[in-house]
């Protein structure tokens, strides 16, 4: 039975049938879901919404009796996410943040020693020669590292690429998500490095794709196609020649194109065979790709991305999409938004604990069509707030301010 109800009335235990307004007013990626941890349910008791429809056949009535107000109290408080896991998700330790500032000066430091790293890594590769990780496993400790002070700020500057650099920063960039990823998974620290190292490592195979394919800019031939897919295979070949590698970074090179609904690469497999680390991936591969500049294409504005990626239906794990998506934020550093005063801005730094108030540039005025002087403005404190995402294009904006990542 579908009931309409109170934000207020909301409680543990309760079927989310549906919440009004788009997905933007409020920072869960589906609007369906049993409410099942009491982060959630604060959440939604401070955004936006004023009602949301319950679904009482699938979950808790209002006005429960005394007895069920008991189970549902001792109810264990973790979610069932009809996936595999790969270790009883824990309270994630929360470190003190460095301030997003602070934390870009070390990452352009781990950024530019890892372009070394990497390339000698893919060129070894391409060569046919043997793989040493080491160097890898000290950057991934220092990507590792930096995520846990502030995400925002290594993942921010690794996804400004130039066509040159596309390769080396598409690895770390995926590397420093996977780190995020599995902390908000709540993984353990052994198996996020895992999968960071998973991420640097799992394009490997396309150094045994011809570059005048990886980087043509017109549409690839069937051949030329089938030539870049092969890319997960080799890397799995090149990895298992590695002394010592994870099970990690095997399944992830070769199973980060699988989809959930079975027509994915190169196996084919389905939601149930796709382990959760490229179910991880898979997710992070593609969201760094479509954000990124690349020959045939110019890169989404990250918000665009986001929505895309949700609306895909049977490509991503729904329970990964949506921890993917509280890891990089509703607003993903870079996002073009419209404010409720008309004015267009850049997201320019976010928190994890007020994901639908980030920190924006101003510099457009919709309503007298002018450019305007840039400022910052922090919409946590109330004196604005973003209404919709915002297509620069349609303004005729070509050109957005520099934000000052760097």
């Amino acid at each position: 039975m579908l009931k309409s109800i109170a934000i207020e009335q909301l409680r543990l235990g309760m079927y989310v049938h549906s919440i009004p307004g788009g997905w933007i007013n409020h920072p869960f990626w589906r609007k369906s879901f049993k409410v099942e941890s009491l982060e959630d349910l604060q959440t939604l008791q401070e955004c936006s919404v004023e009602a949301v429809t319950i679904d009482t056949s699938k979950g808790r009535d209002v006005a429960p009796t005394a007895e069920q107000e008991q189970d549902i109290d001792d109810a264990p408080d973790t979610a069932s996410s009809g996936t595999d896991t790969l270790v009883s998700p824990a309270p994630v330790k929360q470190l003190a943040r460095t301030e997003t500032a602070v934390e870009r000066e070390r990452a352009v430091r781990i950024i530019s020693a890892s372009k070394s790293t990497v390339l000698h890594m893919f060129s070894e590769a391409r060569m046919g020669r043997a793989v040493d990780v080491k160097d890898a496993a000290e950057l991934v400790t220092e990507i590792t590292a930096s995520v846990s002070r502030n995400a925002d700020a290594l993942i921010s500057l690794a996804r400004l690429k130039t066509t040159d650099d596309y390769t080396y920063m598409h690895s770390v960039a995926v590397c420093a998500m996977m780190i995020s990823l599995g902390n908000q998974l709540g993984l353990g620290q052994d198996q996020i490095k895992q999968a960071g190292m998973a991420g640097l490592l799992h394009d490997v195979g396309k150094m045994a794709v011809p570059l005048d394919i990886l980087n043509k800019p017109a549409k690839l031939t069937e051949e030329e196609f089938a030539s870049v897919r092969s890319h997960t295979v080799q890397g799995h070949h090149i990895l298992r020649q590695i002394e010592g590698i994870s099970d990690a970074a095997l399944d992830v090179s070769l199973h980060h194109h699988e989809k959930i609904d079975g027509t994915g690469y190169p196996y084919n497999l389905k939601a149930s065979d796709i382990s959760v680390m490229a179910k991880m991936g898979a997710v992070c591969d593609v969201y760094d790709a479509i954000t990124s500049n690349r020959p045939y294409k110019a890169g989404w504005d990250p918000a665009r991305s986001i929505r895309h990626m949700a609306g895909s239906a049977g490509h991503f794990d729904p329970v990964t999409m949506e921890a993917f998506v509280k890891a990089i934020g509703i607003y993903p550093t870079g996002s073009c938004v419209i404010l409720q005063s008309g004015r267009l801005g850049l997201v320019v730094d976010q928190r994890p604990d007020r994901l639908l108030n980030p920190s924006v540039k101003v510099f457009y005025s919709t309503t007298s069509r002018m450019p305007l002087k840039t400022e910052i403005i922090d919409l946590a404190r109330g004196t604005d707030k973003i209404v919709a995402y915002a297509d620069p294009a349609k303004w005729g904006i070509r050109n957005l301010p520099n934000i000052d990542l760097l």
